[in-house]
């Protein structure tokens, strides 16, 4: 799990979010969601999360933010 929040750190900022050993999981479930990809398929998942900031970096970080503050 979560294989590839170590390259996020800057979307991350972006978005507001600050990640914990509390909130990973759930961050991390947002994350799959926003790239259609099934709950633990961290490889797959990190494909689509790379195309996606290559595409719109400002977009996915929006998108994260939203779906994040969503959930509260």
């Amino acid at each position: 799990m979560t294989c590839y929040f170590r390259h996020l750190q800057e979307i991350f900022k972006k978005a507001g979010i600050e990640v914990t050993s509390e909130n990973k999981r759930e961050v991390d479930k947002i994350i799959h969601n926003i790239v259609s990809v099934k709950y633990k398929n961290c490889p797959a998942t990190w494909r689509e999360v790379k195309k996606k900031i290559m595409e719109d970096e400002e977009g996915f970080a929006l998108m994260l933010k939203e779906a994040w503050n969503k959930r509260v």
